[in-house]
Formats: C-alpha cells, sequence, structure tokens
C-alpha cells in the first residue's frame, strides 16, 4: 500500500482550513485516511504559532514506514527542521548550447586579454614614470 502524508481540504467556501492525513494514495483527497497528524489554517498570519500543527512524532513514524509527503507538507517538515528540501534536477533543455557556450567563454577570454593589456599598460606607465624621474635629478 503506498502511503502519502497529504492535505484533505475542510472549511466553508473561501474559508479553506486543512487536515494534515497520512492517507492510501488511491484514496479521495477529502476521503479516507488512516491518521490525522496535524492541521494546516492559510487563513492565519505567517507567523502566527496555530497556522501549522503537527504531531511531530507520527510524522516521523509514518515517514519511516514508508509514506512519502507531498510537496506542501514537505515545505511544513522543512520549516519544523525535520527533513532536508532536496533540489530538483534540472532538465536538459535548461543548459546552454554549445554555440552560446564558445561565445561565453570568448568573451571571458578576451576580457582576459584586455584586463592583462591595462595591467602591462600601467607598468610600462609606471616604469616610464620611474625613469623620467630619475632623468630629472640628473638634469638638475
Amino acid at each position: 500500500m503506498a502511503l502519502t502524508i497529504r492535505l484533505a481540504r475542510g472549511g466553508a467556501k473561501k474559508r479553506p482550513f486543512y487536515r494534515i492525513v497520512v492517507a492510501d494514495k488511491r484514496a479521495p483527497r477529502d476521503g479516507r485516511f488512516i491518521e490525522k497528524v496535524g492541521t494546516y489554517n492559510p487563513m492565519l498570519a505567517k507567523d502566527n504559532e496555530n497556522r501549522v500543527i503537527m504531531n511531530a512524532e507520527r510524522v516521523d513514524y509514518w515517514i519511516g514506514q514508508g509514506a512519502k509527503p507531498t510537496d506542501r507538507v514537505l515545505r511544513f517538515l522543512v520549516a519544523a527542521g525535520k527533513a532536508e528540501r532536496a533540489i530538483p534536477q534540472q532538465t536538459k533543455k535548461a543548459e546552454q548550447s554549445e554555440k552560446t557556450k564558445m561565445r561565453i567563454e570568448e568573451k571571458a577570454e578576451k576580457r582576459r586579454e584586455a584586463e592583462e593589456a591595462a595591467k602591462q599598460a600601467a607598468e610600462e606607465a609606471a616604469a616610464a614614470a620611474a625613469a623620467a624621474s630619475e632623468e630629472a635629478p640628473a638634469e638638475a
């Protein structure tokens, strides 16, 4: 049996209230569940301590039994310090093309060459200034 820790909606129209429940994945959202492990009231302020109430021991127990939390419940667990949010893998579509990578590398190379040329020009100017200061006292 595939278990999930998810939200079951209650409350009136435009006044949502959710129970955090452990249920079979195949059961309807607001239907049969195994155990109620907490509540979530989105109508309360985000810093209100009663916005999310969870029985952490029971949540840990059910996760140990193989229950998978939904994305929203996982956010609650991360906020409570009970879980870590995994960074999702990016698709290949999000990667830059080879041509773009080459252009970026060319720009970086040109920038490095310009910095080296500026540094070399500054060194030559400093050397010329030092040479001019050495010649000036000799003429006096």
